[in-house]
């Protein structure tokens, strides 16, 4: 199964998630500054992918902020 098709989506879906839970449940109004928060988080907790140099090729490597594991690709 082709992983590298759904990571593009996980930091909008996060945006989403994030911004639902600042501005439904903790009810603060949308402004610069939640906005920026929003991101923020997003993109911290968004996985990062790192193109690696092996002998078979490149590869692509996942990790996350608090998985320890990190899954290669391609």
């Amino acid at each position: 199964m082709k992983y590298t098709k759904y990571y593009s989506l996980i930091f909008p879906l996060l945006i989403v998630l994030i911004g639902f839970f600042i501005y439904e449940i903790l009810e603060y109004e949308p402004n610069f500054y939640t906005i920026i928060t929003n991101i923020g988080i997003a993109f911290i907790l968004s996985p990062r992918v790192k193109t690696l140099d092996a002998q078979t090729g490149r590869r692509e490597q996942v990790t996350w902020l608090f998985y320890k594991k990190s899954k290669i690709i391609n």
